[in-house]
């Protein structure tokens, strides 16, 4: 099973960037699916996640209007919308699949986003 991550790179302060996670290996279309973010000396951060079926999503404080999480069932493929990019939006994002719990079981490999002012 694999989650690979793109979408990341350099953007000014009020931009936009748009994340992709594809998943390979196995199906997710029953999983949820979210997105976290580490910056660096930081501790890992939930951005977003969504049900399976798409119907129900979740933003942290933090991101809330400014970021829209969505997925293609068929593409087994989740996305990150984030728009109005500040500096502090400055990370590693990291895409997961399948809530165990209160833990995902599946992790990609992180994308840069980089915020420059």
């Amino acid at each position: 099973v694999q989650l690979q991550a793109s979408g990341g790179g350099l953007v000014q302060t009020g931009g936009s960037l748009r994340l992709s996670c594809a998943a390979s290996g196995r199906t997710f279309s029953r999983s949820y699916m979210a997105w976290f973010r580490q910056a660096p000396g930081k501790e890992r951060e939930f951005v977003a996640a969504i049900s399976w079926s798409g119907g129900t999503s979740y933003a942290g404080d933090s991101v809330k209007g400014r970021f829209t999480i969505s997925r293609d069932i068929a593409k087994n493929t989740v996305y990150l919308q984030m728009n109005s990019l500040k500096a502090e939006d400055t990370a590693v994002y990291y895409c997961a699949a399948e809530l165990r719990g209160i833990t995902y079981y599946y992790w990609g490999q992180g994308t840069q986003v980089t915020v420059s002012s």
